[in-house]
């Protein structure tokens, strides 16, 4: 599964990077997206356009909003035909902006986040999906999910699941509507291990209400007696 990532680049390098016909939104750098939290997608809306919205799928059906925080991944090979993602996948699928992602692994006692990111530092995008529901008073709420895949060998140490991870040159593909499914799921598929890093990152990215760079600098070495 994916349930923290990192997201630090601002409007502007979002814009340019993802070519998106306007900003629409400010944004701060985050290094700590925990489910529930807004976070930024690229949706195609008479062009690429730039939206925060809450992470954790709430289709237009679900009754309560609260469903969101079950849905906050995709198994890229049931998504297509699971009926929570079955529809916003043929129609209602988006980029989600990242620079790196968090996976736990275990010292001891203790569980501590590892931060994966593409070798050359660049941005990248995870695929998406998304809805919008809107409440009994009238209120409408847009709501994303990230699609994962089997680990590569880089991630499969620490955890068997990984965000899809786009080739940039699929992600005009991937928010094409007139896509065939066959070409979309050829896109789901572990990121090139040999392409990608890994190092510790602070156990306290394992608090979603910490969110600042210090969370990228690991922690000193445990102590024999926490071992």
């Amino acid at each position: 599964m994916c349930g923290r990532y990192l997201q630090t680049a601002d409007a502007r390098t979002l814009a340019a990077r993802f070519g998106l016909a306007k900003l629409g939104v400010e944004l701060s750098a985050r290094y700590n997206i925990a489910p529930g939290q807004a976070a930024p997608v690229v949706l195609l809306e008479g062009g690429r356009r730039l939206g925060l919205q809450r992470w954790g799928l709430v289709p237009a059906w679900a009754k309560d909003a609260r469903v969101g925080l079950k849905l906050i991944n995709a198994r890229a090979e049931t998504a297509a035909e699971k009926p929570a993602f079955r529809g916003v996948f043929q129609r209602r699928r988006c980029l989600v902006p990242a620079d790196g992602f968090y996976e736990w692994r275990r010292a001891g006692k203790a569980k501590v986040p590892v931060r994966f990111t593409r070798s050359d530092g660049a941005l990248f995008a995870f695929a998406g999906l998304w809805d919008e529901w809107s409440s009994a008073e009238g209120g409408t709420l847009r709501t994303f999910t990230i699609l994962t895949t089997e680990a590569n060998t880089l991630v499969a140490p620490v955890h068997d699941r990984m965000p899809v991870i786009l080739p940039e040159a699929a992600e005009g593909l991937w928010l094409d509507s007139s896509a065939k499914p066959h070409e979309l799921q050829e896109l789901l598929k572990p990121f090139d291990a040999a392409g990608m890093r890994a190092a510790d990152a602070s156990t306290r990215v394992n608090s979603g209400r910490e969110d600042h760079p210090g969370l990228l600098v690991p922690d000193e070495p445990l102590q024999p007696e926490l071992l």
